[in-house]
């Protein structure tokens, strides 16, 4: 006879998904925890350049740790280590070529 072996593995009461919706515990995750999240809704992404444009003007902007464009839905996430100046977003929005509404 052979003596059977059984191993109990931890249960797991918590999720990869984020509070946003968003899976895997990504970099703006991360981010957030260490700073202040804003969401803002921009009108004229349509794909993956439109995102990339806004992004990268928003991130020259002082004090941004990240900031994830998403042409689908419209919305901007910016992650900064204090509350930004809506006009500098919006300078920053326009100089992409794109309008930003205001925060979502």
């Amino acid at each position: 006879m052979t003596a059977e072996t059984r191993t109990e593995l931890p249960q797991v009461t918590s999720s990869c998904c984020s509070s946003t919706g968003g899976c895997g515990g990504g970099a703006a995750d991360a981010a957030s925890a260490e700073g202040i999240t804003t969401v803002y809704d921009v009108k004229g992404m349509t794909c993956g350049h439109c995102e990339g444009a806004v992004a990268g003007e928003i991130s020259e902007i002082a004090g941004v740790a990240s900031v994830t464009a998403v042409a689908a839905t419209g919305k901007v996430t910016v992650v900064s280590a204090a509350p930004l100046d809506e006009e500098a977003v919006r300078a920053a929005v326009d100089e992409a070529g794109y309008e930003l509404v205001g925060q979502a």
